[in-house]
């Protein structure tokens, strides 16, 4: 898989990454670690040697069983994981990253990044100055080699580039779910900031795996997704029928269509999770697929039939 810098560092990350959200086990259904191991093992196999992880899924859960699937390829992966919003103050950071490092079972995280701004999810409000000073110091010292954002807006994204380099920003983006696109991407393009786009199957919809009468598990966090909610669900459906034709004239999925309209978009790429080898594998795949310039605004058409109909709100769900 060709690979791209992460913005003007000297890391090399794929195009598609390995998401890890799901190997945490919280706020998900019928995870097993051996499962996600596999997985993961399977996703590095195929060419994805990006893994993006956070501390705060499973409390560090994620973290130790990327390193159960890849510690004897360290050399040859990237990690990124992320600080969350009740650990921006500096001393937090500090003890955040050490902990990170540990679960990860190694001595440098590639790329380290603000899980969500502070003051998300009623946590205390910590200057941001105070924060980057903490990731800027763990530059320094070499226990990690970028520092990266999520969840921030163009406005946050501006602040925080006032007190050090930011190479990449994740935000939720995918066919289904575009608000990045009049945010904070042209300020991306224009500083080089690598955009890292977590749910970019939005959840799993955009397999086209779920029916239109589909009904989630108690305790999957999915049932909240505004995106398989009333109108917008059935708008979604409408939108699946209308790509498949396209899927089926370039011999890929539905998943591998959206995967490589999205990394088609500038400065993005597109952290794909994945509960089992065989996903893995197939959205490594998504790389090799390749669209005119008919079909990404074809298909950006037909997404819009969806995106024109939400709301502002940058939150996914109704937590």
């Amino acid at each position: 898989m060709k690979k791209r810098s992460l913005g003007n560092s000297d890391i090399q990350i794929t195009p598609i990454l390995m998401g890890t959200w799901q190997a945490g086990k919280r706020m998900w259904v019928g995870i097993e670690d051996e499962e996600s191991i596999k997985a993961i093992r399977a996703a590095y196999e195929a060419g994805i040697t990006t893994i993006d992880t956070a501390e705060v899924y499973g409390e560090g859960h994620s973290e130790q069983i990327v390193a159960k699937a890849l510690s004897d390829v360290r050399d040859r992966v990237v990690y990124a994981t992320k600080v969350f919003a009740n650990h921006l103050k500096y001393d937090r950071v500090i003890e955040a990253c050490d902990r990170s490092l540990k679960n990860l079972n190694t001595d440098y995280i590639d790329l380290y990044q603000i899980h969500w701004p502070s003051g998300s999810f009623k946590t205390e409000i910590v200057p941001i100055e105070e924060t980057m000073s903490a990731l800027n110091q763990l530059k320094q010292q070499g226990k990690i080699r970028a520092i990266g954002v999520s969840n921030f807006s163009r406005a946050q994204l501006e602040e925080a580039s006032q007190y050090g380099r930011i190479d990449s920003l994740q935000p939720p983006y995918s066919l289904f779910w575009r608000l990045v696109e009049t945010d904070a991407m042209p300020y991306c393009i224009e500083n080089n900031i690598s955009i890292l786009a977590y749910s970019p199957l939005a959840q799993g919809l955009l397999t086209g795996k779920f029916a239109p009468d589909h009904k989630f598990a108690e305790g999957d966090h999915r049932s909240k997704n505004k995106l398989f909610q009333g109108e917008n669900y059935r708008r979604a459906q409408k939108a699946l029928n209308e790509l498949r034709p396209i899927a089926d004239r370039n011999n890929c999925t539905l998943a591998q269509l959206s995967l490589a309209w999205l990394i088609a978009q500038p400065q993005t790429n597109a952290i794909a999770g994945a509960r089992t080898a065989e996903q893995a594998s197939a959205n490594a795949k998504a790389a090799e697929v390749e669209l005119s310039e008919e079909e990404l605004q074809a298909i950006a058409r037909i997404g819009r039939q969806v995106t024109d109909y939400l709301d502002k709100n940058p939150v996914m769900w109704d937590f």
